[in-house]
This record gives structure tokens, C-alpha cells and sequence, in this order.
């Protein structure tokens, strides 16, 4: 199989739905479903204060793996920090490649916009992806606050 990174279109909707969902319910967590659709409304408009999309497409185009990322200003750096918030990889497709390709599709935006840092984050139990994280990038030992 053949694995290509490209934009979200708006042709990949039902796709990306079902992968979004999947994404959600792997996280055990519930969002309304006028959030999911707001969320995909704004990343095919591509406001520049909002996410992009990108979308691991196999040979015959149809969308296997998501991953949205954000671009913000740090107090840390002159540049922008990458932030990749969402990731999910069609269950039955994992270890085949889908979620490097992606984090690597991940690294050249941001390269591409001059960000100082890409990061993301993930839950503890997620051991089967922490396995490939590992391998692309270096844990971070700050713990998230929320309210």
C-alpha cells in the first residue's frame, strides 16, 4: 500500500467523520455533534487562526488517517509553536506506516512555517502509538493542568 499525505477536501467529509468519530471513541470522550461540525466547517475554510487539516489517503485516495494541527505565537520563541491536537489512524491499518507519514507530513508544515516546536500529546494508556512517538520525538516531563 501506498500512503499519501494531502490536504482535507470537502469530498472527504463522510471519511473524515467516521475517522474523527473513531478518534473521539478511542478517547472514551463525547463532543456535540455541532462542535464536529464546526471543527470540519473551519478546517476546510482555512481560516488562518484555525487548524489545518491533513489526511493519509492509500492508492485508490480514500482517507485512512487524520491529523489536525494549529500553528500558535510563543512567549518563548520569536516563531510560532506546531501544535498537533488531533492524530487517529484506521484501526485495522496501524503499524503499516499511516501515522509516521503523517507526523512526518506534520514536521514539514511546520518546518515550512518556521515553527521553533512541534508537540503533542497523548494519555498514558495509549502505549501502541507512545511506541512510535518515541521514536519521532522526546517526552516531555510537564503535566497538563485543565479547568
Amino acid at each position: 500500500m501506498t500512503i499519501r499525505i494531502r490536504a482535507l477536501a470537502a469530498r472527504d467529509k463522510a471519511a473524515w467523520l467516521t475517522l474523527f468519530n473513531g478518534y473521539i471513541a478511542f478517547y472514551k470522550a463525547t463532543v456535540a455533534d455541532e462542535v464536529i461540525e464546526a471543527t470540519w466547517q473551519r478546517l476546510i475554510e482555512g481560516a488562518a487562526d484555525f487548524h489545518i487539516g491533513l489526511v493519509a489517503v492509500n492508492d485508490a485516495d480514500r482517507p485512512i488517517g487524520i491529523a489536525h494541527i494549529l500553528f500558535h505565537r510563543s512567549t518563548w520563541a520569536m516563531t510560532h509553536y506546531c501544535y498537533l491536537e488531533d492524530l487517529f489512524v484506521e484501526p485495522t491499518l496501524r503499524a503499516n506506516g499511516v501515522g509516521r507519514a503523517l507526523i512526518e507530513a506534520v514536521y514539514r508544515e511546520a518546518d515550512a512555517h518556521g515553527c521553533a516546536r512541534t508537540y503533542w500529546m497523548t494519555q498514558e494508556f495509549n502505549y501502541r502509538a507512545r511506541g512510535l512517538y518515541d521514536q519521532m520525538a522526546t517526552k516531555s516531563p510537564f503535566v497538563q493542568y485543565r479547568r
